[in-house]
């Protein structure tokens, strides 16, 4: 204040022919003694009736009050009567901000709105997700509370504790420690103490007894830690963070510390105590703040930092800004000359206090640092904070370093500036703090709430199969498209390769080199039948009907051919159809042989009239007309739901399987079933005829292919269901493969074995022979 004064007076452009002085009173702390300071000032004594005031001269014009909330508005309840205007230097505080209320007061310090938000962002900025509050109880912690509350919900950040502390009680604090032990033992390192000046004192000063390593307090900018008279060695609040309202520098007021001594001030009472006590002066008791016994040039800047600090605090900066705002309204009245009565011989004018209310609530202007001051909340910006590290040293030496800088204004992302290599952690390490509920669940796992428990408390639960979660903390899992999976550690998606049973697949070349085998094979052996053409074991059973089963075998063989290699439109309609009908071929081929050795028998029987049968080789109509039904139903299948291309990407894990669809699932049953109804029928009837009495007589290997025929298709059905992708295919080609060996093994084999190996039992003499051997032996027998 004296140096806002004095420079006002020596401004030329400021309150022409016109000086500022000021009044100091010492308000107490009780309530009860609150109004006792306000009505000396106003009547010159507090013995006095209200309202009587035996003053001559002039009074002030204007009131500074602070900065504890209580006093000023108590003293505004007085002060709004004479509408006097009242300036408070203190926190911002919405209560004091009700018009209706407090109808002359006006609030110097800048909305605190931000707090929170700078609060939260240093938060994030160390990843603290656990966070302990010590607030006040009154209207202005409840309000932060809810404003922490909601802002930290937003980001996930949890409230470990809340610790409302009562302001009329807080001097008794130590009592009440048990009730707050668990603040020591409670696992969240991060505590936010929030309140006005007196209350953070109080509370800070009795913390300080209790010693608690490892903790992080942060702490709202109304507590100066220059005012603690306690030194302790280790102390629990070395390394707090305070948020503080960021203002530019005064120039001028360092060297105006410099040269303030008791010679130049004698009325100030405080500043002779400071060299008193601090720098053993003595005083002259003729000469009131004439100081002797002092060093050269003392001065208040020899003093540590932790005795008198002459940078300007928060508060100080309100005052300097109240005095010049008072300054510059006085000076727009005197520019609108606005005149008022003058007492006595006139030498001074009396402004009436009430007059300054129209012209303080719109004055604006910038104080010598470049910031801007005014009254009117609704113009006032939000405040920005320097964020100050607390050290601690022995023997009471405390300092305090910016460490950063939050400010609202700066875009989303780049508030908070915070130079970390700068900050001493309670700790001791160099390491940030670690305040968390439970570690953090990498890529790969996902959080699962703890039942009963904060947000923050969390299991890790693994991802299930592919689905991955690439960053910390998910909630849930993502699953992976359909042509991707998720890698071992799931936290990415890799795309899947593309595959099909091909030829470079050994799967695929096996079976493919078995189908060229036995198709080749298959052929031979119709090269062998029609080059003995003419032999008895060919001419038996119907030796067109041999040929074409081998023909039908062959196509069966090179059927597999198409189910292999990568599909295609062509090659998925060609696989269902192709084996439909030359299996229908084989199979009904068979019943064919089999029912033509019954009629062979029946023929040569005595008294049978069966032979026109035999004769116009009716049973060999029954290959075109079976074939005819598969046809027709094959025509349907395709003019109804056709296969198609289709893909299978959850068969094979990480592989995208191409595969024919079969289109209708029900069309593939019903001619796979008309191809087993055939064989199961050829099976019966050659079972029928195994033990009729002819040499060549075929019957009998007929119904062993059958029966494997049979088998072969009944064992696919099971399988097939049970496998998915290239692998299903694989199946179906094996059971083709089967099924055709059986055929070609039980029926050609025998009579190849003949043909080559016993060429002496395959002619008519051998058969005569053998005939006759076996009715001999009937007769004798």
């Amino acid at each position: 204040m004296d140096f806002a004064i004095e420079e006002i007076n020596k401004n030329p452009l400021l309150l022409q022919n016109m000086s500022l002085g000021f009044d100091i009173y010492n308000v107490l702390h009780t309530e009860w003694r609150t109004l006792e300071p306000p009505f000396i000032w106003l009547f010159l004594s507090d013995k006095v009736f209200p309202n009587y005031n035996c003053r001559r001269e002039s009074k002030s014009v204007a009131a500074l009050t602070g900065p504890s909330r209580i006093t000023s508005a108590n003293t505004g309840t007085l002060l709004q009567l004479y509408k006097i205007p009242q300036l408070t230097f203190g926190p911002f505080d919405p209560i004091l901000s009700d018009h209706d209320k407090f109808t002359s007061l006006y609030q110097m310090a800048p909305k605190e709105t931000s707090l929170v938000l700078g609060m939260v962002s240093l938060m994030l900025h160390f990843r603290w997700t656990w966070v302990g509050l010590f607030i006040s109880e009154d209207y202005r912690g409840f309000q932060i509370l809810s404003d922490l509350r909601e802002e930290m919900d937003k980001h996930r950040i949890c409230v470990a504790f809340v610790e409302m502390i009562p302001v009329s009680i807080v001097s008794f604090f130590p009592k009440t420690w048990s009730k707050h032990h668990h603040i020591i033992k409670s696992s969240a390192n991060v505590i936010i103490l929030y309140g006005d000046s007196d209350f953070l004192e109080v509370l800070m000063n009795t913390l300080r007894e209790i010693l608690m390593t490892g903790k992080v307090w942060i702490l709202n900018s109304q507590w100066d830690v220059i005012r603690s008279h306690i030194h302790l060695i280790l102390d629990s609040f070395h390394g707090q963070l305070i948020f503080s309202h960021h203002h530019g520098d005064i120039s001028g007021f360092r060297n105006f510390i410099q040269s303030a001594n008791p010679s130049k001030y004698p009325d100030d009472f405080y500043l002779v105590s400071l060299f008193l006590v601090f720098l053993n002066c003595s005083f002259s008791e003729s000469q009131c703040g004439t100081y002797k016994k002092c060093p050269h040039n003392a001065s208040l800047t020899w003093l540590p930092g932790n005795r008198f600090e002459t940078a300007m605090s928060e508060e100080s900066y309100n005052i300097y800004n109240a005095v010049y705002a008072v300054a510059h309204t006085l000076h727009e009245m005197l520019l609108h000359q606005i005149q008022m009565p003058t007492v006595g011989n006139g030498k001074w004018m009396v402004f009436s206090p009430s007059q300054l209310h129209p012209f303080m609530k719109s004055i604006q202007f910038n104080n010598s640092a470049g910031d801007q001051v005014t009254l009117d909340e609704k113009r006032k910006l939000e405040a920005e904070y320097d964020i100050l590290n607390f050290w601690n040293f022995p023997e009471g030496l405390r300092h305090k370093v910016k460490v950063g800088k939050f400010s609202p204004y700066g875009l989303h992302g780049q508030q908070l500036s915070l130079h970390e290599d700068l900050i001493e952690w309670n700790s001791g390490t160099l390491e940030n703090p670690h305040s968390v509920c439970s570690e953090s669940c990498g890529p790969g796992f996902r959080n699962s709430p703890q039942q009963g428990k904060a947000p923050c408390c969390f299991d890790c639960i693994p991802c299930p199969d592919n689905e991955i979660s690439n960053g910390t903390d998910m909630d849930q899992c993502v699953k992976c498209a359909d042509h991707q999976y998720a890698n071992r550690d799931k936290n990415h998606c890799l795309q899947k390769s593309v595959t099909f049973l091909g030829y470079e697949d050994p799967l695929g070349l096996a079976l493919a080199c078995m189908a060229l085998i036995f198709s080749v094979l298959t052929a031979a052996v119709l090269v062998v039948f029609m080059k003995h053409r003419d032999t008895p074991i060919v001419k038996a059973n119907n030796r067109a009907l041999t040929y074409i089963l081998l023909i039908s075998l062959t196509f069966c063989f090179l059927c597999p051919l198409l189910f292999i290699g990568r599909p295609s439109m062509a090659t998925c309609i060609l696989q269902q159809t192709t084996f439909g009908i030359v299996f229908t071929v084989v199979t009904s081929t068979v019943m064919a042989k089999t029912l033509t050795v019954i009629l062979a028998f029946n023929v040569t029987s005595p008294g049978k009239r069966m032979r026109w049968l035999l004769v116009s080789r009716t049973p060999n109509y029954l290959i075109p007309i079976c074939t005819l039904i598969q046809l027709t139903a094959c025509l349907i299948w395709l003019g109804t739901s056709p296969p198609f291309i289709d893909t299978d990407t959850n068969s094979e894990h990480g592989h995208i399987n191409i595969v024919c669809n079969k289109g209708s699932v029900v069309a593939f049953y019903c001619i796979l079933g008309y191809l087993i109804f055939l064989a199961f029928g050829s099976f019966t009837v050659a079972f029928l005829a195994r033990n009729l009495p002819d040499t060549f007589n075929e019957a009998k290997f007929l119904t062993f292919s059958m029966l494997v025929f049979c088998s072969v298709w009944i064992t696919f059905l099971p399988v097939y269901h049970s496998t998915k992708g290239r692998v299903m295919v694989a199946v179906e080609v094996f059971s083709i493969l089967a099924s055709s060996a059986g055929i070609l093994g039980f029926i050609f084999g025998p009579k190849c074995y003949i043909i080559l190996l016993r060429p002496e039992r395959n002619t008519l003499y051998g058969f005569r022979n053998k005939t006759h051997s076996m009715y001999k032996e009937a007769s004798e027998g």
